[in-house]
């Protein structure tokens, strides 16, 4: 059983919810105030984690406003381990990077530090810690270009050096948690467990921001996920252009500031995201969706087989999918058992769906909702791969177990983790985070994501 301070903590987290979503109802967003559909992608009660584009924890973050129409927005979360050659090992890569302050070596030319040697013990002492801009690290050659900030510090992010030996590291789309109606990509427990997950299965992350409901009903949420997967591809795409041109002059590289001034927008400003063109990998591609987001995910991976070769170069090779927040009509065994388990209980859910879900198409057996109802998408046997994990006091667990028993059916490798013991969102809730079952439930996905991004093939087995 989960322990005495989880069920405390449960029953407060479960009022403070209930009290969300009932003003959510009462407040809910006339039609007319919202007419361009720009929405929300977090709330004012949200506890943020800024941006840190230095390798702090060996994980650098950048924000990006993807949309100019909405408020769809991504964190990019790279590991350090992108700096090192292939032949060279994780912790030698890592030794490059850290120094003794934490922040970085500025003897490494290979990257950027968010601090220069002046810089670093003054900014400790007096403990700033407002939001940084991640579109500060800019510049046309190996030089730092620095940015003044209000009080005299010179300011810098990483930025690819255009290097051979930057590695080509996996891309993770993740979409966050929270009942379509909170939550979001940059949120502390969100950017701890996307951190988490960036080093133990050396990927970077795209945490999607995607709008919330009420203020954007469905199928605004899923369309967001698409379009993060539709940007992604553009990005690899505007990437291999400026290499291209880039070799036009003579055969020779150009500068990596002077190459993607070639592809801009119309106020000139670069198109090409410098992580992700310098070490991104689309061709290995992993959607991992947590509780509402795992819909988003599982929505994502049966428009991208639709898509088939529209999105070249990007490859969905995978999903995860964390206790999918999967509902029906018709109650499972744990629906009816489990009904007013820990955190979510089956009323508030339902209360999330109605928020959601236009009123004209509310239903419990919602495509978006069920995933056992017959006309869905595409085959089962076209989805890829699918990792899920439940949690043993979850009601929604027997739904998410039918699903992946369904791709088995048709030969889909989508085996199921149960943990003893555990809550819905067990391994992303903030009080849970830090949990030896948090963590292991973390080294168990890297463990099965590898075997689908490894280019040496299936060398790990679960």
């Amino acid at each position: 059983m989960p322990s005495v301070a989880v069920k405390l903590y449960s029953v407060f987290f479960k009022f403070l919810l209930k009290h969300r979503l009932q003003s959510r109802f009462q407040a809910l967003i006339d039609e007319t105030s919202n007419p361009d559909g720009f929405g929300v992608s977090t709330r004012p009660d949200e506890s943020i984690a800024a941006a840190n584009p230095s390798f702090f924890d060996g994980v650098a973050t950048k924000d990006i406003h993807i949309d100019p129409f909405t408020s769809l927005s991504i964190r990019i979360f790279i590991p350090d381990t992108c700096l090192a050659s292939p032949q060279q090992s994780k912790s030698k890569a890592r030794g490059l990077i850290r120094s003794e302050s934490g922040f970085g070596s500025f003897e490494d030319p290979i990257r950027r530090t968010s601090y220069d040697p002046s810089s670093v013990t003054s900014k400790r002492e007096e403990g700033v810690g407002s939001r940084r801009n991640s579109y500060a690290c800019v510049g046309s050659d190996d030089s730092s270009v620095k940015l003044k900030l209000e009080k005299g510090e010179s300011y810098q992010g990483y930025l690819p050096s255009g290097r051979e030996n930057c590695r080509k590291l996996p891309v993770m789309l993740q979409f966050h948690g929270g009942g379509f109606v909170s939550g979001s990509s940059d949120s502390v427990a969100n950017d701890l467990f996307c951190r988490r997950i960036a080093k133990l299965c050396d990927v970077i992350i795209v945490a999607v921001g995607y709008r919330l409901a009420p203020e954007n009903r469905f199928p605004d949420a899923f369309e967001d996920g698409m379009k993060v997967l539709h940007w992604l591809a553009k990005q690899a795409n505007l990437a291999e252009c400026s290499k291209s041109m880039g070799n036009v002059r003579g055969g020779a590289e150009l500068r990596k500031g002077e190459v993607q001034g070639h592809i801009a927008d119309a106020f000139g400003a670069s198109m090409v995201e410098p992580w992700l063109a310098a070490h991104g990998d689309p061709a290995r591609c992993v959607l991992l969706g947590v509780s509402c987001g795992a819909n988003i995910a599982d929505y994502v991976a049966r428009k991208s087989v639709e898509a088939g070769r529209l999105l070249d170069p990007v490859k969905v090779v995978a999903q995860v999918l964390m206790y999918p927040f999967f509902i029906g009509s018709v109650p499972t065994h744990s629906e009816i058992k489990l009904a007013n388990s820990y955190f979510y209980d089956k009323a508030m859910c339902i209360l999330a769906w109605k928020l959601f879900l236009p009123e004209a198409e509310f239903s419990l057996d919602h495509p978006a909702a069920n995933p056992l109802i017959p006309d869905r998408g595409p085959p089962l046997k076209r989805m890829p791969p699918t990792l899920t994990v439940v949690a043993e006091h979850d009601w929604m667990r027997d739904r998410a177990i039918a699903y992946s028993e369904e791709l088995r059916k048709v030969n889909v490798d989508a085996p199921v983790l149960e943990y003893k013991d555990a809550v819905h969102e067990f391994a992303t809730l903030d009080m849970l985070l830090k949990t030896p079952q948090a963590q292991a439930c973390a080294e168990d996905i890297a463990i099965w994501v590898k075997k689908y991004i490894s280019l040496r093939g299936h060398e790990f087995s679960y």
